[in-house]
């Protein structure tokens, strides 16, 4: 008589639960916009939900803690003159948001720890370079201040937000519309989907696809005929991913393996509601003392929740198995350094004490000051002319030393004022 031999793993028994009444995010109206994106964004410190907005694009952040009812009056981010498509939260600096817009814009904002008492309407920056809209946003992983946009027009644009510069334009990769787009770990190459069907491999400094030809899947998984998209979120600490039906009311997630059949389905979390969105925790912000491995932010109609992932353990004690160390909030290279062709896999931290967010950091933004640039030489003319050249050179070089004077003014202010917010914070922490 045989016996069937059950896969050993760890994760076999992971199963997910919707968080308490108490703990979801209400009477928030989400964006009814039709778009592919998770309309919504977690970190460690906030949650951003894109949220339905008149005479233009909005979005809403708060902080994790901030439960329950959510005023009809909170403060929005706002600043795009059409709906926002897509946001998504800086891997290195948990205060740093950016939103794509149907306005074919790209906005960066800093958001305070402090709940600010009106709308924010003044973005860090913002990136103009797509003709149509912008529906596609991510971040390097390991690179400071370097962003991935893509549109309407089939363009792939990486920026250097620091410097509001475009480091690299891929515009004849795609023949049609990019559906999704994803880096690997260090962000030396990109995976993308294309309304022609083709996924493709880019390595984007070299402007050229490395590989799309896939003859043959190395597994096929048969899922059901719901024609919603699916949003794909994989946490290569566990090698599982996770499969969010957008309009679907169920999260199916599989186990990754190296050796056949290579994907092996785990289980289904199943409610009543269907999800219009949804947003993933990184690692860095689960709960460890509860053998947390995903959460999830389930957008409703008008309400977010979080769903919980554990995997049931008796002991109390951190387990290793479940919490390798894992990618940290520190970029590994400067974005010049990686346009010149360096690669550093991203700087881990360990999980075991638990992790506490940094202070608000500020994103400094330097751009390139065109009055910065000496005008150039010409040819020798009549004294008087030259006397009346010399004249306004003089004249020149005092506007750029009030200019610079000036310049260091505002900042010197730009640094008491965050020097003040984080007093604020620090008052308001203390008495809560």
């Amino acid at each position: 008589m045989s016996r069937r031999v059950v896969r050993q793993s760890k994760f076999r028994h992971v199963f997910g639960q919707a968080a308490k009444a108490d703990q979801a995010y209400e009477d928030i109206r989400v964006s009814k916009v039709t778009w592919d994106s998770s309309f919504c964004a977690v970190n460690p410190k906030f949650l951003a939900i894109i949220v339905e907005a008149g005479g233009g694009g909005a979005f809403i952040v708060l902080p994790l803690a901030k439960t329950g009812r959510v005023d009809k009056n909170y403060p929005l981010v706002t600043g795009h003159t059409a709906p926002v498509l897509d946001i998504d939260w800086c891997p290195h600096n948990d205060n740093v948001i950016a939103s794509a817009s149907d306005d074919t814009t790209i906005m960066v904002w800093q958001i305070p720890d402090y709940t600010p008492v009106r709308n924010i309407t003044e973005p860090i920056i913002t990136l103009e370079g797509h003709s149509k809209r912008v529906g596609i946003l991510s971040w390097h992983p390991t690179a400071r201040n370097v962003l991935l946009s893509a549109g309407g027009d089939n363009v792939i644009i990486i920026w250097n937000v620091g410097t509001g510069e475009v480091l690299l334009s891929l515009d004849e990769v795609h023949p049609d519309v990019i559906h999704s787009v994803c880096w690997n770990s260090n962000g030396s190459l990109l995976a993308t989907t294309c309304k022609d069907k083709t996924l493709r491999i880019i390595d984007p400094r070299k402007g050229q696809v490395v590989a799309n030809n896939f003859e043959e899947p190395v597994a096929l998984q048969e899922m059901d005929t719901s024609n919603g998209v699916l949003l794909p979120f994989y946490d290569p600490d566990s090698s599982i991913v996770y499969l969010c039906g957008k309009g679907d009311s169920s999260i199916r997630y599989f186990e990754i393996t190296d050796e056949p059949p290579f994907v092996h389905y785990l289980n289904t979390f199943s409610s009543k509601e269907p999800q219009r969105g949804m947003g993933f925790m990184p690692k860095r912000g689960l709960d460890v003392s509860k053998c947390e491995i995903a959460r999830f932010y389930k957008l409703h109609e008008r309400k977010c929740e979080p769903i919980i992932m554990t995997v049931p353990r008796k002991s109390d004690l951190f387990q290793d198995d479940l919490y390798p160390d894992t990618p940290g909030p520190e970029p590994a290279l400067e974005a010049d350094e990686w346009l010149s062709g360096q690669d550093a896999e991203p700087v881990l931290i360990s999980l075991r004490d638990g992790y506490v967010p940094p202070k608000h950091r500020e994103l400094r933004v330097t751009k390139r000051n065109i009055l910065d640039v000496r005008p150039p030489t010409r040819p020798p003319r009549s004294q008087s002319a030259s006397d009346a050249s010399l004249s306004q050179q003089h004249t020149l070089e005092t506007l750029l030393e009030e200019i610079k004077a000036l310049r260091e003014r505002v900042q010197a202010q730009e640094q008491r004022i965050t020097a003040l917010e984080n007093m604020l914070c620090e008052l308001v922490d203390g008495t809560d």
